[in-house]
């Protein structure tokens, strides 16, 4: 998507700090972090959110969701971490393309929010 701030983040349209990339994934540092360690895990392909997925997204999201730990690993996580996934406007999602929110090295509390 042309307008999409994270689809240009992982076509390096736009600056980011980006911690781990593959040819299906892109992981950046979060630019307003809620914990010392705050990373996004992105799609390359735009999926506007997780309502957004379909059958076709399976080995895609099975994908993201097994490489948590490698990145949680590289970033130190060894103590626990936090994954969150917000949609829609009720659950605060900002930008329109799914993305995964990694949190570290702080206790988290519960409830979340």
């Amino acid at each position: 998507m042309s307008d999409c701030i994270f689809c240009k983040i992982a076509q390096k349209e736009l600056p980011s700090e980006i911690v781990y990339e593959d040819d299906r994934i892109c992981v950046f540092r979060d630019n307003a972090p809620q914990a010392p360690v705050h990373v996004l895990i992105i799609p390359k392909k735009h999926i506007a959110s997780l309502d957004d997925t379909s059958e076709e997204d399976a080995g895609l999201l099975s994908y993201i969701l097994l490489k948590v730990k490698d990145i949680a690993a590289d970033q130190g996580l060894a103590d626990g971490y936090r994954l969150v996934v917000n949609c829609g406007e009720d659950g605060q999602q900002t930008v329109k393309h799914l993305h995964f929110h990694l949190l570290g090295k702080r206790k988290m509390t519960w409830p979340p929010g």
